[in-house]
């Protein structure tokens, strides 16, 4: 049986849908990533299967056990559902430890070793005032796990953090699952965490899941402009268009509008085969160079680790059928 069973929830806000009628379950130890633009409904989902927010139809369960919400008592939500909000708070003047221990739930080892997972067992003596922004998030996560949850809910946890803080926050929730065993959903823009963490990734627009997967079907076939975008850059090309039908001749003019990933354009000399391309612009971006072709009127972006080369060499551009998608 699935952990958690969302059947068919829905929420309206001043007549309009934030978020559409929606179904969905997710395994134990599975790792869900909800993506979208601001305002797509990702909150308002998250805080319906925290318990937070009403859903006016549908409804939801965890191990078998419906999620109240707040029409449906005092306090709303479940037991074993914990939620950290990108606007948690924690409070002032008090020792970590006392925070802790007045939550704590768990064995004076089983404690000390969540504390070691939160990145935090240096900072029980320290005072809530004495914390840096990342430092107070570890904690309140922390004070969230010591009530040993089942599902754990992220909502943007590595939002307004500096990268040293952001970094040890990835770490910290990379480490949940491996080394405390706790199911998470996670709400996040940090397109390359989503896709190095999740299991399966929801991408939702004007309130509705458009597309869900595997964090490879989401990247390599996303099934709109909307989706791809959401996950780095992308070229459309018109295999129909002059000069264009050389670079993959696996292709057929009928199959017209393909979508390929930078890093899937291949780069040779004008000897080599290909679509005759210029080079137009080089930048390096440290770990990769981004290079700016044009082919005809199309103008197109290639990742490459290296080159030799410069704005205005011409060379062949080629790709395979096997690394393209259809719009």
């Amino acid at each position: 049986m699935a952990l958690l069973t969302v059947d068919n929830i829905s929420r309206k806000e001043g007549g309009n849908y934030t978020v559409r009628p929606t179904s969905f379950s997710q395994q134990a130890f599975e790792q869900i990533a909800i993506a979208g633009e601001t305002g797509s409904g990702k909150t308002s989902l998250m805080k319906m299967l925290a318990g937070l927010v009403q859903p006016h139809a549908g409804e939801i369960r965890l191990a078998g056990e419906r999620v109240a919400g707040p029409l449906d008592k005092l306090l709303p939500g479940h037991r074993s559902i914990a939620y950290l909000s990108q606007h948690f708070e924690l409070r002032n003047n008090y020792y970590v430890h006392e925070i802790l221990d007045y939550a704590n739930q768990l064995t004076a080892d089983e404690a000390f070793n969540l504390y070691k997972v939160c990145q935090i067992e240096h900072l029980l003596a320290r005072k809530t005032d004495q914390l840096s922004g990342g430092e107070k998030q570890r904690i309140a996560l922390a004070k969230l796990l010591i009530t040993s949850p089942k599902l754990l809910l992220l909502d943007e946890p590595f939002s307004n953090l500096d990268s040293l803080h952001r970094a040890v926050i990835k770490e910290v929730i990379h480490g949940l699952a491996e080394k405390l065993g706790i199911t998470c959903m996670m709400i996040s823009h940090d397109a390359e965490d989503i896709l190095s963490w999740a299991d399966t990734i929801f991408i939702m627009k004007d309130g509705e899941i458009v597309q869900r997967g595997t964090a490879k079907e989401i990247y390599r076939r996303p099934v709109s402009e909307y989706c791809a975008g959401l996950f780095g850059a992308y070229n459309i090309i018109d295999i129909a268009a002059p000069g264009l039908q050389a670079a993959c001749k696996e292709l057929t003019v009928n199959e017209k509008k393909v979508v390929v990933r930078p890093e899937n354009l291949v780069l040779q000399p004008a000897t080599g085969e290909g679509a005759v391309a210029t080079i137009t612009r080089v930048f390096f971006r440290g770990n990769h160079y981004a290079i700016e072709v044009l082919v005809g009127q199309h103008l197109l972006k290639a990742y490459v680790n290296k080159t030799s080369f410069l704005a205005g060499d011409t060379v062949k551009l080629s790709f395979a059928a096997e690394d393209v998608w259809y719009m």
